[in-house]
């Protein structure tokens, strides 16, 4: 997949699926925009991969930093082509009946209210351009419910309307909207499952979980012709087809 001349900004960028996103995307030439609350990983990430990547940091809860972000991006490289909605929080972990609602309300915030500014930034640039692509991490949790994980299933199923929302909105615009279910990945989010001690998945070994690569190489597929049968769909990486499409082994 070639994406010389085409910019994608990708959230969370600053470790696990957002970190290698960014950097298959830039080995496929693509410019790609860092975000992410740490100022300091992203900056050395961009420095990595060099003049093709803008760090900005940005809490994707507050809407306006996300519109700063999305005007940064276009003044930097002039287009915005793909949006990856990746910020992700799971702590704290707690059963619905001792949850503090503040921590509660501020997942919220990031995987649901997140994914929607960064749609709202994004897409009337997009629609103006006649194209764009935004993929949205999402989660078999989306789909179930899981033990002490509350915040975290409630806000991925709302990301998960989400992305069907859009899709229904702009897919006569030009834009393409899905969603990636990568399935369990090898990150820091899995390490602060793991030390819950709490459900089935904390219980998983290191094993069992797909290196951080494999949705990252799918995200760049997913910006493929290959992919537009999945428009308004979302896709999860437990499929072997999948994988088979993608080339992960």
């Amino acid at each position: 997949m070639d994406m010389t001349g085409k910019t994608a900004l990708i959230t969370g960028a600053s470790r696990g699926i957002g970190a290698e996103a960014a950097r298959v995307f830039a080995a496929a030439e693509a410019n790609v925009a860092l975000l992410a609350r740490s100022e300091e990983a992203i900056a050395d990430l961009a420095s990595e991969i060099g003049p093709k990547a803008l760090a900005i940091p940005c809490d994707v809860s507050r809407y306006w930093e996300m519109q700063a972000a999305v005007d940064a991006t276009i003044k930097t490289f002039g287009t915005l082509d793909v949006l990856i909605n990746n910020a992700g929080a799971i702590e704290p972990i707690s059963h619905l009946s001792s949850a503090d609602p503040d921590a509660w309300g501020h997942v919220i915030d990031i995987n649901l209210k997140g994914v929607f500014n960064g749609m709202r930034a994004a897409m009337p640039v997009m629609e103006a351009a006649g194209r764009g692509t935004i993929l949205t991490i999402s989660s078999g949790a989306a789909h179930g419910p899981v033990e002490a994980w509350s915040h975290y299933c409630a806000s991925k199923a709302g990301a998960a309307m989400l992305t069907r929302c859009a899709d229904k909105e702009a897919a006569d615009k030009g834009l393409r909207v899905m969603g990636l279910s990568p399935g369990t990945v090898a990150t820091e989010m899995q390490r602060e499952i793991k030390a819950s001690g709490i459900n089935p998945v904390s219980q998983l070994d290191w094993s069992d979980h797909i290196p951080a690569d494999w949705p990252a190489k799918t995200l760049l597929w997913m910006c493929s012709p290959d992919a537009d049968a999945f428009c308004g769909q979302e896709i999860s990486l437990r499929d072997e087809d999948i994988r088979a499409r993608v080339g992960l082994t």
